[in-house]
């Protein structure tokens, strides 16, 4: 069984072969993470990573202090289609060009920008399956050189129903054919341990397919589009009308999401302020076990 969407993942053999084409756009997207005692996160940006080795001719896409919403207390809010368009330009990305999108980290920050830039109409995006990890276990080469890409043109289309809200999520709690699904680990869902954003545990009624569980260990590309079918069939997704996927931030989310595009679910929105907001507020229901 293969992908119904295909052109949205990149092998690390096709982009070693086009690394030259003028209009391709390679962008790292890497941000580290500190957990921090008392939950949540330190976020720190992969600017440093990717200086100090990248895959050649690379950008890097910065979502820790520039491709966020910088008004909101939460980290990595989406930004208005007003800010990500000059950012994203600069970066050399626009009409009549093409965008792979890495990591360093489960292709979850790739994933995140894939959703950010399908969130304002562009569709010319791709994740590099595996990523760093998958390049390097390669031994494909790598450099230190600059970022070159011209400024581009681009232009936002948005798609506001990509990203929704607590109010949206609470709404659909009720709905049979609304799926909510957490990405986080099943330790996580179920509140036994792991990085929490308040109160333990889940949305309540939610589903969970771990963001990490959808990637080879060693590589980190995506596992085979049969396996992923299965494994979300079984925590009953695939068979809802609408899923929204939540995690810690709308991160691990975003790969979530991604795959399911790459399956051919039509209807997938990410919460993006996910436990970070939901956990905080007591009001909003939640369960573990």
């Amino acid at each position: 069984m293969s992908w119904k969407n295909p052109q949205y993942l990149i092998e690390t053999e096709w982009l070693a072969a086009h690394l030259d084409d003028p209009a391709l756009r390679v962008l790292e997207c890497t941000t580290i993470l500190h957990p921090l005692a008392g939950g949540g996160y330190k976020a720190e940006s992969g600017r440093a990573a990717w200086a100090a080795g990248h895959i050649p001719r690379s950008g890097f896409a910065d979502l820790t202090d520039d491709l966020c919403d910088r008004s909101s207390p939460l980290l990595y809010m989406m930004p208005t289609a007003e800010q990500m368009a000059p950012s994203m330009a600069q970066l050399g990305v626009g009409e009549g060009t093409r965008v792979v999108l890495y990591d360093r980290a489960v292709n979850m920050w790739a994933a995140r920008v894939w959703w950010m830039l399908r969130a304002v109409g562009f569709d010319q995006a791709a994740v590099l399956n595996g990523g760093w990890r998958k390049w390097t276990h390669e031994n494909r080469p790598t450099s230190t050189e600059p970022c070159a890409y011209p400024p581009g043109r681009f232009v936002a289309r948005p798609r506001p129903a990509l990203f929704v809200g607590k109010s949206t999520v609470l709404a659909s709690l009720g709905d049979r054919a609304t799926c909510v699904l957490n990405a986080l680990s099943e330790e996580q869902h179920r509140g036994a341990g792991g990085v929490a954003y308040g109160r333990p545990g889940r949305i309540a009624g939610s589903r969970n397919v771990p963001a990490r569980s959808l990637v080879d260990p060693t590589t980190h590309a995506y596992l085979p589009a049969d396996v992923m079918r299965e494994r979300f069939t079984e925590a009953g997704v695939l068979g809802a009308g609408r899923v929204i996927t939540y995690c810690g931030g709308g991160i691990a989310a975003s790969s979530d999401a991604f795959v399911l595009t790459l399956l051919g679910h039509e209807n997938v929105a990410v919460y993006d302020a996910s436990l970070s907001e939901w956990a905080a507020d007591p009001s909003l229901p939640m369960e573990t076990g």
